[in-house]
């Protein structure tokens, strides 16, 4: 039995049912796979489903706002990834009639669809004889042709591009593509992975060579910095005041509480308590007075480190910005932040 052959009858057999799988709208094979980049599966599944009923189609998700955009992706992190749906949504609306373009070129134009997202879209919603390769891939075919070089760099990334084009089965590249994603999900795992489960076991040349746990091979990551910053929450006849960060870069449109980051001088750790007010006036121009800590909140972020010290603070004066917004307590809910945010809004609550 052949290469592709062992693999598509493992994956008739195991396949994970998911509810994008078999789903007669490319829109949805689309949204899952951006979804899906650098998130678990059993996390996007009850995202997945809510953003279909909330945004069925392309022309539903180009009619909605973006707030309404970031409020239905909270929690799942990564926002460009919605920014880039939205703006897609909107070019797919008025330029393609509604519909994703099948030709590979104008869907790799779109916002957010690279090289990867083109070649699963394009083998399992169109049926197209075209390889793709996201992480569990890359690290299949590390151990199957026992590859040396770095997998994360362009040597690397184009030596496995090829590997991944070699044995696409005509008309069944999708099935094929899914299969591997499986397997590298459930058998090929970065540690410890299940050889003598894997129905590609004699086709595997790192298992071979008793290479198996050395790949891929990647480089080594640079130390994460860990940052501090002081945030001010202001209450003011039932309303607190929250800001609205630029478009682009990280959380881009999302809503926070006016912050910013505590510097540490020479020898000093920093004292968030002693540098809000500094803090919030250089960064928002916002002059307060401190009152009782709320809290502290912490998260890890793909480069980087946080902990927020969030301070109740009485307004002294708040300059006029479009960026900054008086809102009830109450409606907060209504105004999509990120995770240390949410946090904070939960305790004031």
């Amino acid at each position: 039995m052949g290469f592709s052959s062992a693999l598509l009858n493992w994956y008739r057999k195991h396949g994970r049912a998911m509810p994008w799988r078999e789903h007669p709208d490319p829109y949805a094979v689309w949204v899952s796979e951006i979804m899906l980049q650098q998130t678990r599966v059993e996390t996007v599944i009850p995202y997945f489903e809510k953003w279909m009923k909330l945004f069925p189609d392309v022309k539903a998700l180009a009619k909605a706002s973006e707030q309404e955009v970031l409020n239905a992706w909270e929690g799942l992190g990564y926002y460009s990834r919605a920014r880039n749906l939205y703006k897609a949504a909107r070019i797919i609306a008025s330029k393609f009639n509604g519909q994703l373009p099948r030709d590979l070129t104008d869907l790799r134009s779109l916002p957010g669809i690279g090289r990867y997202t083109v070649g699963a879209i394009a083998s399992i919603a169109f049926k197209m004889d075209v390889p793709t390769l996201d992480g569990n891939l890359r690290r299949v075919f590390s151990r199957l042709y026992d590859v040396a070089e770095y997998a994360d760099s362009p040597a690397g990334e184009k030596i496995l591009w090829e590997y991944a084009a070699q044995n696409l089965p005509e008309g069944k590249a999708g099935d094929y593509n899914q299969a591997l994603m499986d397997l590298g999900a459930t058998i090929c795992l970065p540690k410890n992975p299940k050889c003598l489960l894997c129905p590609l076991l004699v086709f595997c040349k790192a298992h071979e060579n008793g290479t198996e746990e050395l790949r891929p091979v990647l480089k080594l990551r640079k130390q994460v910095p860990h940052y501090i910053h002081a945030a001010g929450v202001i209450i003011e006849r039932g309303r607190v005041l929250i800001s609205q960060r630029p478009a682009d870069g990280l959380l881009g449109g999302m809503w926070e509480f006016p912050n910013g980051r505590v510097v540490p001088k020479a020898g000093d750790k920093g004292d968030p308590a002693k540098e809000l007010v500094k803090v919030l006036n250089a960064a928002c121009r916002i002059k307060v007075r401190k009152n009782e800590a709320l809290g502290i909140v912490q998260h890890a972020y793909t480069h980087f480190k946080v902990t927020v010290h969030a301070f109740r603070c009485t307004s002294v004066l708040i300059p006029k910005n479009k960026n900054l917004k008086w809102v009830k307590i109450s409606e907060l809910d209504d105004y999509p932040m990120g995770r240390v945010d949410r946090q904070i809004a939960r305790k004031i609550k």
